[in-house]
């Protein structure tokens, strides 16, 4: 198994990381507002942040599937702990795990996000 500082990558989460990502899944809107001020606050430095952005209004669409809204919203979650297998103070690489656990919820749901979700985003961004 391949290991980060004494950590195996693919670890299952720890109990604390499952009922942040419960209590994340529980407030929507308090989650967008928390993720889009760290996109704003990261700029256009972050390159999936239309996809991350189209993800979240696809998980605050009132029609969209709770199995759907809980695997993007843990996705949302992992992307803003402090803490997180690759810190984000290195530069590039510091978010390459975030990328990756939201590269997969996405691919795992990528069905639900639709052409509203992703016109929203690109709007949000240009605002």
């Amino acid at each position: 198994m391949v290991e980060f500082a004494g950590e195996p990558l693919g670890r299952p989460f720890t109990k604390d990381e499952m009922d942040a990502m419960r209590r994340a899944a529980q407030d929507g809107e308090g989650l967008f507002a928390r993720t889009f001020k760290r996109l704003k606050d990261l700029g256009r430095r972050v390159p999936f942040a239309e996809d991350l952005l189209a993800a979240l209004y696809c998980a605050l669409d009132p029609t969209t599937d709770k199995k759907v809204k809980l695997i993007l919203f843990g996705a949302a979650a992992y992307f803003l702990m402090p803490a997180d297998a690759i810190p984000d103070v290195f530069p590039i690489i510091g978010f390459t795990d975030d990328a990756a656990v939201i590269a997969a919820a996405i691919a795992a749901v990528r069905t639900s996000i639709n052409d509203n979700h992703r016109d929203k985003a690109r709007e949000t961004l240009k605002r």
